[in-house]
């Protein structure tokens, strides 16, 4: 699951219950480094009968820029699923920070006793979208977790809620 509940630290500040989300990554870094070597392999089978001839020069450039292309897509989806959501539940409140990696911090913060966990099944922009409400706004939360992650994680946030209430 591409989420974590961290054990609860000891100490007079400490959360209660703590959770971190991010994407999951569907190609790790040395599958990168596989499929971007694979691929160069293989771009330069036909160039190997090219040797010595003017068709290499006129097909290397060509070669050149779909392999920028495709190393500059990989790491723009690396730097997308830099995407870090962390929900910490103390007694008298809590607090939702999404660091993203192309933007601002956000911030939320609310008391756990007003606040309310939706699950919107049909109605929000993804299925099974979670939305936490308190302070007179509403977030999501894990909007980039498949639909079975947001199924399970749904019940999860309910049961951390309610030890704290």
């Amino acid at each position: 699951m591409p989420y974590e509940w961290i054990a609860k630290p000891e100490g007079d500040n400490a959360p209660v219950a703590e959770l971190h989300l991010w994407p999951y990554r569907s190609l790790p870094k040395s599958g990168f480094v596989w499929f971007v070597g694979g691929t160069i392999a293989f771009l330069s089978v036909p160039l190997i009968a090219m040797i010595g001839t003017q068709v290499l020069w006129g097909l290397l450039p060509f070669i050149v820029l779909v392999m920028w292309a495709l190393w500059s897509a990989l790491q723009r989806s690396y730097k997308d699923g830099e995407i870090l959501e962390e929900l910490k539940i103390w007694p008298d409140r809590m607090t939702l920070d999404r660091h993203n990696p192309r933007s601002d911090q956000q911030s939320w913060e609310a008391n756990p006793y007003w606040v309310q966990i939706s699950r919107h099944e049909k109605n929000g922009p993804v299925e099974e979208y979670l939305t936490m409400k308190g302070s007179n706004r509403e977030v999501e939360i894990g909007s980039f977790l498949s639909v079975e992650e947001r199924r399970a994680l749904y019940p999860e946030l309910l049961g951390a809620l309610s030890k704290v209430r």
